[in-house]
């Protein structure tokens, strides 16, 4: 099972230190959350897990394999697969149509390799058919699966990129606000959606930003606390909500 380190990472941008001094450890099987005040780094640290952003200084290692600065694509063939706050689902394609897309892997990419493989392509077809209904349902939408992403609710739509990940068979997974916008009861379904991910594969890696410490403080089993780019603050989901300095920085409390 493959864990993800971040060693003394640093990030500066027009002068200004973005993240600095970074380390972290995301262990497999389990829920990470990184928390902290806007500005404090949290998202800029996705970006340069998934080479989006230059890492200056330091190191990424996920399993026994540095990614550090690797281009975004070969990163996400590592394994590593991202949620962004804003939801990036193809509207005018069925929700069957946006898991089935992920399906495919990388030898797909030159338009040649249907035509050299004509006796494989209807098993592989079936075989991403397959795949792609296992994904809605497990995500609960497979009634949804030939409505236009676009036609689905936020909160589809977010269960639906979530979907698109599962089937792209990432093992990390960085999920960036899954809940920002929901309403409680969607905001339920993607929390009982990230404790089956971990219950049912415990070799999946999952990190979430979330500014929701009700989400943080039922679904993860572990939390660092960022601030001014830095970690401040780290440990047992407990521990970290209910430190005093902790409260007084975020929650004004």
């Amino acid at each position: 099972m493959k864990g993800l380190k971040i060693k003394k990472l640093s990030k500066a941008m027009n002068g200004l230190k973005i993240v600095e001094q970074v380390t972290a450890n995301f262990l497999p099987g389990r829920i990470t959350a990184l928390i902290g005040p806007n500005g404090a780094g949290k998202t800029t640290l996705f970006h340069l897990i998934t080479s989006e952003l230059k890492v200056d200084k330091g190191e990424i290692v996920y399993g026994d394999e540095t990614i550090t600065n690797l281009p975004p694509y070969l990163v996400a063939r590592k394994g590593v697969g991202r949620l962004f706050q804003d939801i990036r689902v193809f509207g005018n394609m069925t929700a069957f149509e946006n898991v089935a897309t992920a399906c495919y892997g990388p030898c797909f990419e030159t338009p040649w390799f249907p035509f050299f493989n004509l006796k494989r392509m209807k098993s592989i077809n079936n075989d991403i058919r397959e795949r792609a209904f296992h994904w809605l349902n497990f995500v609960d939408l497979a009634e949804k699966k030939d409505h236009p992403a676009a036609s689905l609710s936020y909160g589809q739509q977010k269960l639906l990129a979530i979907a698109r990940l599962l089937a792209g068979g990432f093992s990390l997974l960085l999920l960036d606000e899954p809940t920002a916008g929901l309403n409680p009861v969607m905001i339920k379904n993607v929390l009982r959606l990230l404790e089956k991910i971990i219950t049912e594969d415990r070799s999946k890696t999952v990190i979430l930003v979330e500014h929701n410490m009700g989400v943080v403080n039922e679904v993860a089993d572990w939390v660092y606390f960022m601030n001014e780019g830095r970690i401040a603050f780290f440990g047992r989901t407990d521990h970290v909500l209910g430190d005093k300095e902790v409260r007084e920085i975020y929650l004004g409390l």
